[in-house]
């Protein structure tokens, strides 16, 4: 059983102690001694069955357990222990072990809440104001239900109420003693590469664009999603002109995996200001990186690719020879793109598809008719690549994969999600039941760079109640905090890096770190076994744990988030930063 399953399984249990406890109490209420008990003995047993969940993920790593093992621990015990023991006073009127049920409803309750609202890391402002939760619920109940207490002890009951949770609010929303990412406004300061040889003008616009046969209202450049494919040869100087007609939210343009110089990495707020309407911004960098890319605007991201501000961009290490094809996933307001392609291929010509998913959720690859290589994914080639047949591909937001085969005399179909986006005729599709390929076992393994790590940091994803803002928000976190509340990482130039990444959420994050590409070093303790895999987007499932490492060779400010870019934009957004 994976950790993302106990995580869900332990959360359902929870649920279900509480709900168990507080119905319970609700029946002992109404003098209802049987459903009482039964429900008092179930919220027990779930009790139990937490212990084995608790410490099955404590197993997996004390992130996946700290608040379980230092908060709710402690308050459940004292709820099986205040509620059997009035319970076994209890032997006439069950009524009179409604309040000690009741408290271990909202014991567990508050336990919960602070799972679900808090997160990791563990801290005693969430602690305190779980405290303070179940001692006011309890004093309510206490004086709806149980014997009128005497002036003394409402008045300390309140006053414990009160002191946990001024101090609980005030550590919870304490601001971070850490750094802050100090934003600045970069200018239109390119690198000094020499004169282009290749030149591009994007305009972004609004327009209204023809997919499937439907007209669909989108953000475009050029007046097409998706946007005119640039393409380049290594040594190539590009210099890339973006217009914006009418995108009133601003736009810019990101070079998704390629590890441009950071004035050209295009996140507003950082590396540059946002590319209003009526304004333009010159991107001018050296193709010196061959492989699979995309550029999209990192101005309002998950809105702005969504509506289709995205585009392939492609550096050949020399012309193609062949047959040489990009396909980029992409869903344009619940219309899947691209549209199906055939074309005749004859037969033994070399064949590079290449996958590129835009979207922010993982797609499932599936071709079918012949044996392929995966020759590269996220741009970098792979060693000792195998064939492969009856193999489906798994590629993560933003990701990248080379497929290469030579063409055979009888059709073969690509497929994504099970919809054929490009064929060379009549083929068999069916590959609902393939087993999908784990890249970090495929090819020919080497011996990592370097075994000594300067910095080694720790992120911790998950989702929690943000207090730092004017308003609190429900966000996706990052060690607790959420962008711009999340310290940024500091490296010095040449440093080696290590990165654990841990997923303690219920959804899957595909990590992407801008300006580097990572060498993924394990998966859940276990150690990559195949060709040196760098990537810069891979997905983080639910109770997984990434080691990736990289060297700090590219100075600047760094974006480094999740991929679901409406993630991103709920908080899980932090800085890779260069002292």
């Amino acid at each position: 059983m994976s950790t993302g399953s106990v995580i869900a399984i332990d959360f359902l249990i929870a649920v279900l102690a509480a709900a168990g406890w507080l119905g319970s109490g609700a029946a002992a209420a109404a003098r209802r001694r049987p459903v009482a008990l039964g429900l008092a003995a179930f919220a027990v047993l779930a009790t139990v069955a937490r212990a084995v969940t608790v410490t099955l993920l404590a197993r997996a790593g004390w992130w996946f357990a700290a608040e379980k093992l230092l908060i709710a621990a402690p308050l459940s015990l004292t709820a099986v222990v205040v509620a059997g023991w009035r319970l076994l006073r209890a032997r006439g009127d069950i009524r009179s072990a409604a309040v000690a049920l009741l408290f271990a409803g909202y014991a567990d309750s508050s336990a919960l809440l602070v799972t679900v609202l808090h997160g990791y890391p563990v801290s005693a402002g969430a602690g305190l104001l779980a405290v303070a939760g179940v001692v006011a619920a309890t004093a309510v109940s206490w004086r709806l239900l149980g014997p009128r207490p005497s002036r003394a002890v409402s008045r300390t009951t309140l006053a414990v109420a009160v002191v946990a949770l001024v101090a609980g609010t005030g550590l919870a929303a304490a601001p971070s003693a850490a750094p802050g990412v100090s934003h600045r406004h970069g200018q239109q300061a390119a690198p000094s590469v020499g004169e282009p040889t290749k030149r591009y003008v994007l305009t972004a616009a609004t327009a209204t664009v023809t997919v499937s046969g439907q007209r669909v209202a989108a953000w475009a450049f050029d007046g097409q999603v998706p946007g005119p494919e640039l393409s380049a040869t290594v040594g190539d100087v590009l210099e890339v002109t973006l217009r914006n007609k009418d995108i009133t939210r601003g736009v810019t343009l990101h070079w998704h995996g390629y590890d441009v110089p950071n004035s050209q990495d295009g996140v507003p707020g950082i590396t540059q200001d946002a590319v209003l309407p009526g304004q333009e911004f010159v991107y001018r960098f050296r193709a010196d990186q061959a492989g699979t890319y995309w550029y999209h605007t990192h101005s309002v991201s998950d809105v702005g690719v969504r509506m289709g501000l995205y585009g392939v961009l492609v550096v050949r290490p020399a012309p193609p020879s062949g047959v040489d094809r990009v396909i980029a996933a992409h869903t344009l307001s619940s219309v899947s793109l691209p549209e199906p392609v055939q074309e005749t291929v004859p037969e033994g010509s070399p064949v590079r598809l290449r996958l590129i998913n835009t979207d922010s959720a993982t797609h499932r690859y599936a071709l079918a008719g012949t044996p392929f290589q995966v020759a590269a994914i996220d741009g970098m080639d792979l060693a000792g690549a195998t064939p492969l047949t009856d193999t489906a591909i798994s590629i993560p937001a933003g990701g990248r994969y080379d497929l290469v085969f030579t063409a055979p005399a009888t059709p073969i179909a690509l497929s994504v999600d099970n919809r054929v986006v490009y064929s060379t005729g009549a083929a068999s599709t069916s590959s609902t039941s393939w087993p999908v390929l784990d890249p970090l076992g495929y090819g020919t393994a080497a011996a990592p760079p370097w075994t000594h790590y300067d910095k080694d940091f720790t992120l911790v994803l998950d989702r929690g109640l943000d207090l730092h803002g004017l308003l609190p928000r429900y966000a996706h976190t990052v060690n607790g905090a959420a962008d711009p509340d999340i310290p940024p990482q500091i490296v010095h130039l040449g440093d080696t890096v290590k990165f654990t990444i841990v997923n303690r959420s219920l959804v899957v994050h595909p990590w992407h770190l801008h300006g580097h590409h990572v060498l993924v070093l394990s998966r859940n303790g276990k150690a990559a076994t195949g060709s040196p895999l760098w990537l810069d987007s891979f997905d983080v499932r639910p109770g997984e744990v990434w080691e990736v490492t990289f060297k700090a060779d590219n100075p600047g400010m760094w974006a480094n988030h999740c991929h679901n870019l409406a993630h991103a934009e709920q908080g899980m957004l932090l800085h890779l930063m260069y002292a």
